[in-house]
């Protein structure tokens, strides 16, 4: 079913369309609500705005002023369509600029009075000339402008001169300035600064000053800090603060309290007055700066120098008093500046080039707050000082120098300019060192020697104590103490290595030592386990003592004596001279009872099994090998790592036989010639030896090769043939 729209639905329809066109799109001229006091001398920015036209974009404007004091007569101001629109009043002044339209966008102009007189008060007039096909809405708009006199004043009680300004120092900008207005107008204060240490590029590749606010006070007395300068005044070194001075004027002082090299510049302060308008907004009236003064800072690098004396080389006997001294020159006494004073050595000495050898360490250091701590050698705390001696003057004491004092010594002065108790995390404004001082100190001629020896005594076995003597000789002057110390290296098990051919290329053990004990220079041991003693029996005569030993026990012990002299002042210090003693061997016989523990077996096999253990044992505990005595035996140098021991290693082409012997021949027989033509012993079965077709070797042959002085031991002699006869 088809409905219709009644009749008078339509009018209504009608008229409301017709309304919406004619009065929702009318032209409308806005301008501020007023009145606008502004101040006589100060520019004036009115702003006006057309909206709801129609035709171009561009649209034009006109200005025309009632005059107060002209009883309302118009006059016009400017056009932006018309030159020669301005009445004579103001035709000058829109020639030269003084006066002018500044166009914001196509809808939107502001009229601009550069320097405002007090005849320019009155009420002001925006017209915009007819785009429209039809005349509808508001085609200008008007608003109020008083002008009231400048009271602002603004001054300052010391200006900058041109004397420089040390880096550090303090400085302190005054600024005054009061209103003297009927209207509730408010004051902001701003200092700042030209050029200096800031330099921008221009496009043209040249330098331009800039001008940088350094803090301000503003319209509702809040501090505020420039962009470049917030973090200074986070740290409190930048501080503005409002006075009351003579006359009613406010007095604002700013004070830096460390002026950096960027701080240079021409600094002046900006005094400005507000006012709030009726839409509630502030708005500057009026504005007037006043140059304080040029800047210049003189660099602390310029003058800062560290001096230390003595200077060059000094010579000193061990135990002797060490005095040097720091000074610090070039800081003016008007810096309340914070010290870090730090004494560095770099030793030893080098012989030719002074402080290229060594490491520089720390010896001590004084804080700013005038803490003193020592650096890794903690006993220098009780054995020396660091003192301010004067201002700007320090002085280091080490009691009694030892020969590690030897190197060359620098202090470091790192300054905090301004800062007399600066925070751990800040940084120091400079950092130098003074020339070095290098210190000798004569020690005096120390020779010393050490022999290591196995005491006599029973054949070693497992759970027996094995003892050794370290017998030292020192030739010197005056009071020594020997600190010694035990070391173990493992027995040398070579790796051997041949080529296609089979020939043994290389001979090398991997070893390390493992210290086992030390006696120190003061009488205190330290071991590393709960089963062995150090003592020292006689002036020169120390012994290492092992109780229960083990099969871990074995090995290649020495000993390393090193020799601490007594200075003046009767303390100890290490002398430098070291003796390495010759390498002892230990090594452990198994008991007869535990080769003879075997649980009897019945069988031939058994007794074979038997037979085989009972010789591995032997071998095992006793250094017996077998070999075949037609193969060739080779000779090798003792590994490297092995000092004061000429052992050589011969080995056959599946076998490892030691031997303390220089040589190795072909032959059982030889070999046993050689060895004992070189006071070696090597025990085998003869009558085998005679009747075997080989010439005695048989390849299940026994060797044992022993040491002169184990052959001179009766007792280790019947425990072999017991051992023997029972096997």
């Amino acid at each position: 079913m088809r409905t219709t729209m009644a009749p008078d639905m339509k009018t209504a329809l009608f008229v409301f369309m017709h309304w919406v066109f004619q009065y929702g799109m009318c032209r409308d001229v806005t301008l501020p609500s007023g009145p606008l006091f502004r101040v006589a001398g100060f520019r004036l920015s009115l702003p006006c705005h057309v909206s709801g036209y129609e035709g171009s974009r561009i649209q034009e404007f006109e200005w025309y002023l009632y005059r107060d004091d002209a009883g309302g007569r118009q006059m016009g101001v400017v056009s932006t369509r018309d030159k020669g629109f301005p009445y004579t009043p103001f035709q000058a002044r829109v020639r030269n600029g003084e006066v002018r339209v500044e166009r914001d966008s196509g809808d939107t102009v502001r009229l601009v009075i550069q320097r405002l007189r007090p005849e320019d008060q009155g009420k002001y007039e925006c017209y915009t000339p007819s785009t429209d096909s039809t005349y509808q809405g508001n085609y200008s708009g008007s608003v109020a402008v008083k002008v009231i006199p400048d009271s602002l004043q603004i001054s300052y009680t010391r200006s900058l001169t041109s004397q420089p300004v040390s880096e550090g120092a303090e400085l302190t900008l005054t600024c005054s300035s009061s209103i003297q207005s009927e209207q509730l107008t408010h004051l902001s204060i701003m200092f700042g600064k030209r050029g200096g240490g800031e330099r921008s590029d221009s496009r043209a590749g040249g330098e331009v000053s800039t001008i940088r606010e350094i803090i301000s006070i503003d319209k509702l007395l809040g501090v505020v800090p420039g962009r470049f300068y917030k973090k200074r005044y986070d740290d409190g070194e930048i501080t503005l603060e409002k006075r009351n001075g003579e006359g009613g004027q406010g007095l604002f002082v700013m004070k830096m309290k460390a002026v950096q090299p960027s701080d240079a510049g021409s600094y002046f302060c900006e005094a400005s007055q507000w006012i709030r308008d009726p839409d509630r907004t502030w708005q500057r009236i009026a504005q007037r700066t006043l140059d304080i003064g040029n800047l210049t800072v003189q660099q602390l690098a310029e003058s800062l120098r560290v001096a230390s004396s003595p200077r060059g080389e000094v010579t000193l006997q061990v135990g002797s008093p060490l005095i040097l001294t720091c000074e610090v020159l070039g800081l003016e006494s008007e810096v309340n500046s914070g010290l870090l004073v730090q004494w560095m050595k770099r030793g030893p000495v080098s012989s030719d080039v002074v402080g290229t050898v060594g490491v520089e360490v720390e010896v001590a250091r004084m804080s700013p707050d005038s803490i003193v701590s020592w650096g890794d050698d903690l006993s220098r705390a009780t054995g020396g000082s660091l003192e301010k001696v004067s201002e700007g003057k320090y002085s280091l004491k080490l009691f009694s120098a030892r020969p590690a004092d030897s190197g060359v010594y620098r202090c470091v002065v790192s300054v905090y300019a301004g800062r007399k108790n600066p925070s751990p995390s800040m940084p120091a404004t400079l950092t130098q060192r003074s020339e070095g001082v290098a210190v000798n100190l004569k020690t005096k001629d120390v020779l010393v020697s050490a022999v290591a020896r196995l005491s006599r005594g029973p054949l070693l076995k497992r759970g027996s104590t094995i003892t050794l003597i370290c017998n030292t000789t020192v030739t010197t002057t005056g009071p020594v103490q020997v600190q010694v110390q035990w070391l173990r290296w493992p027995i040398p098990e070579p790796v051997i290595t041949r080529n296609l051919g089979g020939v043994p290329l290389d001979l090398e053990a991997v070893t390390q030592p493992k210290p086992i004990a030390t006696l120190m220079y003061n009488g205190v041991a330290n071991i590393n386990h709960s089963e062995i003693s150090i003592d020292r029996l006689s002036a020169n005569s120390y012994r290492l003592r092992i109780h229960m030993a083990t099969v871990e026990d074995q090995g290649l012990y020495g000993c390393h004596a090193e020799v601490w002299g007594q200075d003046l002042h009767g303390g100890w210090y290490d002398t430098g001279a070291r003796a390495v003693s010759n390498l002892v061997t230990v090594y452990l016989y198994a008991r007869a009872a535990d080769l003879l523990l075997i649980p009897l077996v019945v069988g031939v096999s058994s007794a074979l099994f038997v037979g085989i253990v009972i010789i591995a044992t032997i071998k095992e505990n006793y250094g017996f090998m077998t070999g075949s005595c037609r193969t060739r035996i080779e000779a090798s140098p003792a590994p490297r790592n092995y000092p004061h021991t000429s052992i050589t290693t011969c080995y056959t082409h599946d076998q490892v036989i030691p031997l303390t012997s220089k040589y190795c021949k072909e032959t059982e027989h030889d070999r046993i010639e050689e060895a004992e033509a070189h006071g070696q012993s090597i025990f085998m079965d003869k009558q085998r030896a005679e009747s075997d077709p080989h010439g005695g070797c048989s390849e299940n042959l026994l060797d044992r090769v022993r040491d002169p002085k184990e052959r001179e031991e009766g007792e280790r002699e019947k425990e072999d043939k017991k051992i023997w006869g029972r096997v």
